[in-house]
């Protein structure tokens, strides 16, 4: 089998095991969680065997040496090794602390990532590296970012759970905060699933997926009532979310889950992908732009957001740590911080340009 036949029964068992942690969530069999633990391994076994064979395949076609051909060259690539870093991250967890929980909020962030992989159409052949992607530096850097990204997914996923968790009045801010959060999220996976089941077409760039496409079914549908009804059906589902997330904070608190766990794993996820960031994402990159352009720093879009997501985290561990900023001001900036990350990474591909346009 080839590698994109790994990828598509990862893809399959991902979903499937999304599906089963809700439900784990929602009605607490036991049964259901194993299930979906045993599907989210299987996906994630598949998924290495399918980056193995890509690796191998590049190698074979290309030529130019084991690690200059690691498979994170391009968009779709760099996406699946987010994916399959913030599974391991999710799954050591998972077996740590013995608790599945996690899985509710952590796997819809992969699956997200995977239906805008669909979506997008984006290539998924092999291509000829550009020749400023031909380095050495490549792995370092690309690697080391991925997997500081899929520490922050995780912080992300805690810090959420850990705000549900220490909010208890509907009208305090940070109950507000994740409530519209979850929200966003809950809507965007929905409206993006609406796109693949209407189009289910290969589109031939990122520029016409989101002028051509994304979120056309839904929001930015060419009827006017499909438009409004998009918009009324997003208002009533943060509606929903709102005036009864206390029914999650129930939930969370049967799997004795504590927000001082929480509240812990969100900084350790933190404390360990900062330096990660710090050293592969901005460090070596820069010693790798000034190999390939001739300059350290030259506030290329993608550049100036990696350092603003890399003031965010800093700002959090320097809250914690000077200031002692624990609970939920301190999850808030967690939160906050993933969605720096998601611009960083997808935002600035989609809706700005630059030398990093093609990664």
């Amino acid at each position: 089998m080839d590698s994109s036949t790994f990828f598509g029964l990862s893809t399959v068992a991902y979903v499937l095991s999304m599906i089963l942690y809700i439900f784990y969530l929602a009605f607490r069999n036991n049964q259901i969680g194993i299930i979906a633990t045993t599907f989210a391994i299987t996906g994630f076994l598949s998924q290495t065997l399918a980056i193995a064979t890509r690796w191998k395949e590049f190698y074979d076609l290309g030529q130019m040496g084991f690690l200059r051909a690691a498979p994170l060259t391009n968009l779709y690539e760099s996406l699946i090794f987010f994916i399959w870093c913030l599974m391991l991250v999710y799954l050591i967890i998972e077996f740590k602390y013995r608790n599945r929980s996690f899985g509710a909020f952590v796997t819809p962030v992969a699956v997200l990532a995977l239906a805008y992989i669909d979506i997008s159409g984006m290539s998924r052949n092999i291509q000829p590296l550009v020749p400023a992607l031909q380095s050495n530096w490549l792995l370092a850097h690309v690697m080391m970012s991925f997997i500081a990204y899929a520490l922050f997914a995780i912080s992300f996923s805690t810090g959420l759970m850990c705000l549900i968790l220490r909010t208890e009045r509907r009208n305090e801010t940070a109950y507000i905060f994740w409530t519209l959060m979850l929200s966003v999220f809950v809507i965007t996976l929905g409206a993006m699933g609406l796109d693949f089941l209407k189009f289910k077409l290969v589109v031939t760039g990122q520029e016409e997926l989101i002028h051509n496409y994304l979120f056309k079914a839904s929001f930015r549908s060419g009827s006017a009532l499909v438009s409004a009804l998009s918009w009324a059906i997003s208002i009533a589902v943060t509606f929903l979310i709102w005036r009864f997330g206390h029914s999650l904070k129930k939930i969370i608190e049967g799997f004795h889950l504590s927000a001082e766990i929480l509240d812990d794993l969100t900084y350790r996820c933190i404390a360990t992908g900062f330096p990660v960031f710090t050293l592969g994402g901005l460090i070596f990159g820069a010693i790798w732009a000034d190999q390939a352009w001739g300059k350290y720093w030259t506030w290329d879009p993608k550049e100036t957001w990696s350092l603003i997501t890399w003031f965010i985290y800093a700002f959090y561990l320097h809250s914690r740590l000077i200031k002692g900023w624990k609970g939920k001001k301190a999850a808030m900036v967690a939160v906050f911080g993933f969605l720096a990350v998601i611009f960083t990474y997808l935002g600035v591909n989609l809706l700005l340009s630059g030398l990093h346009s093609y990664g």
